[in-house]
Order: C-alpha cells, then sequence, then structure tokens
C-alpha cells in the first residue's frame, strides 16, 4: 500500500464513521477556549471542563484575569495538573493580551506564540477550533495514533505536524486533528490499545510488527 492509499483509506474510514468531529472542551468565547487549552496540557478535559466555569464566571475576559491575583486564579484550578505554573501563565497571558492586543486573542500563529504559555500546539488549536483554520496541532494523542497507523514517521510532534499538512487536503485538516485525538483517547490507547475494536485495524501499521 502507497502511502497516498493509506491515507484516501484512513481518511475515507474517518469521513464515513466520525463525520462530526469536534473538541471536547467546553468554551463560549476565544478566550475562553484559550483559558480552557492551556490549562489542558498533560490533564484531562473532563476535569478541565469542571474547572472552567468557575474561572471563567470569576474572569470571563483577559481584563478582569489580568487584574486578578495569582493566588486565587489557582484556589479555582488547583485540581488541575500543574496549578502553580498554569496560574502565574494565566495570569501573564491575560496581562499581555490586555497590554498588546487590547484583549482580544489574536488570529495569528507567531503572534500567540508570545503569550506567556501559549506554544505552538495550543497556538494551533487556537486556529483550528477557534478561527476554523486549517491547522494541525499534534499531541500526545495524534503523534501516537498517526505514527502508528503510518500517516507518519517522525520523532517530534513538528516533524509528525508537517507530514499530516503536506498530505491531508486544508478542508479536511482540522477535523482530521479531532479524529485522530478521539481516536486515540478511545481507541488507540497509549499502553493497551483497543485493536479488536478498531475499524482502521486493517490498515494500521502497528499491527504489522
Amino acid at each position: 500500500m502507497t502511502l497516498e492509499e493509506r491515507y484516501d483509506k484512513i481518511l475515507g474510514w474517518f469521513r464515513e464513521h466520525m463525520p462530526v468531529a469536534t473538541t471536547e472542551l467546553h468554551y463560549d468565547s476565544p478566550f475562553g477556549l484559550l483559558v480552557a487549552v492551556m490549562l489542558s496540557a498533560q490533564c484531562t478535559d473532563k476535569r478541565v471542563n469542571m474547572v472552567t466555569p468557575a474561572l471563567l464566571s470569576r474572569f470571563p475576559d483577559a481584563k478582569s484575569m489580568a487584574g486578578a491575583d495569582v493566588g486565587e486564579i489557582f484556589e479555582l484550578i488547583k485540581s488541575v495538573s500543574y496549578p502553580n505554573s498554569k496560574a502565574k501563565h494565566l495570569s501573564e497571558m491575560a496581562k499581555k493580551l490586555e497590554a498588546d492586543f487590547g484583549g482580544e486573542v489574536p488570529e495569528d500563529m507567531e503572534l500567540m506564540q508570545t503569550l506567556p504559555g501559549v506554544g505552538r500546539k495550543t497556538a494551533n488549536v487556537m486556529m483550528a477550533v477557534a478561527f476554523g483554520r486549517p491547522a494541525m496541532p499534534v499531541d500526545t494523542h495524534v503523534f501516537r495514533v498517526t505514527n502508528r497507523m503510518g500517516l507518519a514517521s517522525a520523532k517530534t510532534p513538528l516533524e509528525t505536524e508537517k507530514q499530516l499538512v503536506a498530505h491531508i487536503p486544508a478542508e479536511w485538516l482540522s477535523t482530521a486533528h479531532h479524529w485522530f485525538i478521539l481516536h486515540g483517547r478511545y481507541v488507540c490507547l497509549a499502553r493497551k490499545p483497543k485493536c479488536e475494536e478498531c475499524g482502521l485495524s486493517s490498515f494500521c501499521k502497528f499491527l504489522e510488527k
């Protein structure tokens, strides 16, 4: 099977079996999504969704969060992973949004990465989910699933992103990101993948080993 055929078969399967795929994070504004994505690093979406309602009710925008005491932010997010550093990053991110961008999340990859605590993956998520732009954020699920399936053969998230972007049509890129995440979260698990339940097992390189 050529690489092109592999992409065609796998993307075709997802289009048929998972036509609707989107983030499991709850949000109602670009700022709210940015906060949620920052909190989701090495933490489950389920946990983040338990934390963000109270946090964003207290600090619904950059201005209110920029004026907050870091300790108060910490108290509201202390059940997520690494709450100390995340509270600090949220405070600094909000202050920079206020100072440099009028409180609005910039719709630009490079500008977004100037925000404290915002790396390439987070910026890509914002472009794909908040702004509807073609983007391929590569988290642990996307990295694992695409390399196992033979869609990518890379050692880093950035290499994986470049390979996927080169082969997936722009109009499917953001949706494919969600396909890979959801598949990795519920079927293609890190330690015990549910290969017997996977509709993609006949195309998967992981099973060829």
